[in-house]
Order: C-alpha cells, then sequence, then structure tokens
C-alpha cells in the first residue's frame, strides 16, 4: 500500500507549487528586500532567502535519501546566485525533479519504515519526511510573513 507515501507526495507537491506562485508574485526588487531590523528581533531574512531555505531543506533531504549526502544545499543558493525571479523558478523546477527521483525509490509504505543515517542519527524515513514537510512549510510561513510587509497581493492558498 501507498497510502503515506501518496500523502507525503501530494504535501510535497503542494509545497511546490505554492512555491512557484508566491515567487511570480515577488518584484525581483523585493525578492531580497529585508524588512528593519532592531536588536530586540530575531534575525530576519528576505522573500527570497526563505523561499530558498524551503526549497534547500527538501533538496537537502532528497538528496539524503537518493544519494545518502546530506549537503546543505545553502551554499549553491546564494542569492548572488539566483538573483532574480526566473532564476529562482528554476531552482524550484530542479528541486522538484530531485523530489520526485526521491519518490520513485518508494514501493510502498514499508520502506518509509527504513532507517537512515539522516545525517547525525538514524531516523526512519517517515520521520525525515514529516520533519522536512515540517521545516519546509515553516520557511516558506516565514517568506509569506515578509510579503505581507510590502504588498497587498494574495498570497497563494495554503
Amino acid at each position: 500500500m501507498r497510502i503515506f507515501i501518496n500523502q507525503f507526495d501530494e504535501q510535497f507537491l503542494e509545497l511546490h507549487n505554492r512555491s512557484c506562485q508566491f515567487v511570480k508574485k515577488i518584484p525581483n526588487d523585493k525578492l531580497f528586500w529585508k524588512p528593519r531590523e532592531t536588536k530586540h528581533d530575531f534575525v530576519r531574512f528576505s522573500c527570497g532567502a526563505y523561499i530558498l531555505r524551503s526549497a534547500g531543506t527538501v533538496e537537502q533531504t532528497f538528496g539524503g535519501i537518493t544519494s545518502r549526502l546530506w549537503d546543505d544545499p545553502f551554499e549553491w543558493t546564494l542569492p548572488e546566485e539566483l538573483s532574480i525571479t526566473d532564476k529562482i523558478s528554476e531552482y524550484l523546477a530542479e528541486v522538484e525533479a530531485t523530489r520526485q527521483k526521491g519518490f520513485a525509490f518508494f514501493a510502498s509504505d514499508e520502506d518509509l519504515k527504513k532507517e537512515l543515517p539522516a545525517p547525525e542519527k538514524l531516523k526512519s524515513i517517515f520521520e525525515i519526511l514529516l520533519e522536512t514537510a515540517a521545516r519546509a512549510e515553516h520557511f516558506q510561513g516565514r517568506a509569506f510573513a515578509i510579503f505581507q510587509m510590502f504588498s497587498d497581493e494574495r498570497l497563494p492558498i495554503i
């Protein structure tokens, strides 16, 4: 049976689609705009940085699942490399292709019980996917919050 695999697949696809829709709404001049920081605030990033972190979380997980390489994609997703919305959209498409390749490894929900060193300790694939979805959606939500500071445009439906 593939009940949980299908649910995870749908959740990650929705996350991807929301990010793609969202990036199209961000003007290039606001892509890496940061709100004013005060000494009492947490560190704030921009819409672009949060969307890259969201996608990078997914890329890291599926790179780890497929090749056991848990490299942090932040090194190659720097704003200097992905400085406009079109480039971020291309990156999102690459991440989605990596995710789909990862899901092709799963034959049944039994596969989600397998444990992997992820990257520091053994975790079930189910646990890895659950944590990844939560972190990626968290970063996406932060991007949405920053966007609302400079735009009245509607966000993609969550």
